[in-house]
């Protein structure tokens, strides 16, 4: 989506930090290799999540849906030298692809890759997290924002990716096929609404939503 025209989304990029060289190899590889390679985070919003983790200096990040892990090592870049990145996918097919680009990095020994539905995984780890990326099927978001508000520090972050979902959150009538946008326009709601956080929305490529835990 732009929200401003082309040539001058081309001049934000062209003047934004420049993604490094194995993020541009893990998305030549991706889009070689992998199904719907479009599901990348891509260089800008890429570098938007980098410098939203080292504003926060996270020591435990979670991260629910990986695809290929472009965006946790994004994340990583920011954690603490001693942090930990969990990871959580639900498709095995893609665990040894990631993996391979976690070793490659810095990183590598401080990302956990978890494998299964992050309803059940979430809480199994015990563990207090700074930052969290909500990246995974929509039609669950509201059901992961509630399984980790509580594990969220005080002024801890949530980040929630696709919440304009290319414009059709301003959709009032559905596909009943479409179980995806409904929910999105209710965690949307959900995240207004919701006294334990404040939650401003970035019109940042699909909708990036930055949520910040109210210290308690």
């Amino acid at each position: 989506m732009h929200f401003i025209p082309e040539d001058l989304d081309d001049y934000v990029v062209a003047h934004s930090e420049n993604e490094p060289e194995l993020l541009q190899q893990l998305t030549r590889e991706t889009y070689q290799k992998i199904l719907q390679p479009r599901m990348l985070s891509g260089p800008y919003q890429g570098r938007v999540l980098s410098m939203i983790s080292k504003l926060v200096h996270p020591k435990n990040i979670l991260e629910i849906g990986t695809y290929t892990g472009y965006s946790a090592l994004c994340l990583a870049e920011g954690m603490q030298p001693d942090g930990i990145l969990h990871t959580i996918d639900i498709n095995e097919e893609l665990v040894d692809f990631q993996r391979k680009y976690f070793d490659l990095s810095e990183y590598g020994s401080r990302i956990h890759q978890h494998l299964g539905n992050a309803l059940d995984i979430i809480p199994s780890l015990d563990v207090t997290f700074d930052l969290v990326f909500i990246d995974a099927d929509k039609e669950n978001y509201s059901n992961y924002f509630n399984i980790v508000i509580d594990k969220l520090s005080s002024g801890g972050i949530i980040l929630s990716d696709n919440v304009l979902w290319s414009g059709k959150v301003l959709n009032t009538l559905f596909k009943k096929e479409d179980t995806s946008t409904p929910a999105l326009i209710a965690y949307n709601k959900l995240l207004k609404e919701d006294k334990r956080v404040e939650t401003v929305v970035l019109p940042i490529r699909d909708g990036l939503t930055i949520s910040r835990k109210k210290d308690s």
